[in-house]
């Protein structure tokens, strides 16, 4: 497994309801970058954010601002401003949840559109939903996309380590806390959504965030062969995370 569709038609008015919520949830989606003045390129995406809270904080994966940076790098969000352009963020504050794979990024002014939370514990299997991101990094420019996603089921989340030099205290801690709930999504994601938000077109809240996609072979390169198999962390740990900050989801 790396660290997000092929249904049949949907009706005209389930079609209206994805171009305007997709034009709403643009605004709010960042790629989550590294940012070195010394390299070409200066900017590294790795993985997907949205805006939450009073504007001033992002979430993604924490398993995507993991990485030890080098002592000339830095984490930023940026952001898409139109035809080739880019608004960059310093990130100045990471908070992680490794325990269920979130991170909330303090990010520096102006405030962005943020995002509302849904009750992600009333939704049901069947449920057509979508996430917005950044699949393939800036490989084919800074341009989100969005995945149409069915929620195939609620599942116990838990992913052992393949070897024991895996184990680490953080990982083993993860294990004693035992599985919780994740949703399991009949949709293909590549490894840049990674922290996209997972949304219902129809009343435009985020119900999770995809963190995992199972991938049909072994490949060295983690883009290829994605089996359609997706995996999100449930909206309520992020609603957890911002009360524990002291911010209203």
């Amino acid at each position: 497994m790396t660290c997000a569709c092929l249904l049949a038609p949907i009706s005209t008015a389930l079609a209206a309801d994805y171009v305007a919520a997709i034009a709403a949830i643009k605004p709010s989606i960042v790629g989550i970058a590294t940012y070195a003045d010394n390299r070409s390129p200066r900017l590294r995406v790795v993985g997907t954010g949205f805006a939450v809270g009073n504007g001033l904080h992002v979430v993604t994966n924490a398993h995507v601002v993991a990485a030890r940076l080098a002592q000339n790098e830095r984490w930023v969000v940026v952001r898409p401003t139109g035809t080739e352009g880019a608004e960059v963020r310093a990130v100045l504050r990471t908070t992680p949840r490794p325990e269920r794979d979130i991170a909330l990024l303090h990010v520096a002014e102006p405030a962005l559109p943020a995002l509302r939370l849904g009750d992600s514990d009333a939704l049901s299997d069947g449920r057509e939903m979508a996430f917005t991101g950044f699949p393939l990094g800036l490989i084919m420019g800074l341009y989100p996309v969005t995945h149409r996603a069915f929620l195939a089921g609620v599942v116990p989340f838990s992913v052992p380590p393949l070897r024991g030099a895996q184990l680490t205290p953080e990982s083993i801690k993860t294990r004693r806390q035992g599985n919780f709930a994740v949703f399991q999504l009949d949709a293909t994601a590549f490894p840049g959504n990674s922290g996209s938000p997972l949304y219902d077109p129809a009343d435009r809240k985020v119900y999770g965030i995809i963190n995992m996609v199972l991938r049909a072979g072994a490949g060295t390169n983690p883009a290829e062969k994605p089996s359609g198999i997706t995996f999100a962390v449930p909206a309520r740990h992020i609603a957890e995370l911002l009360t524990a900050q002291g911010l209203t989801p």
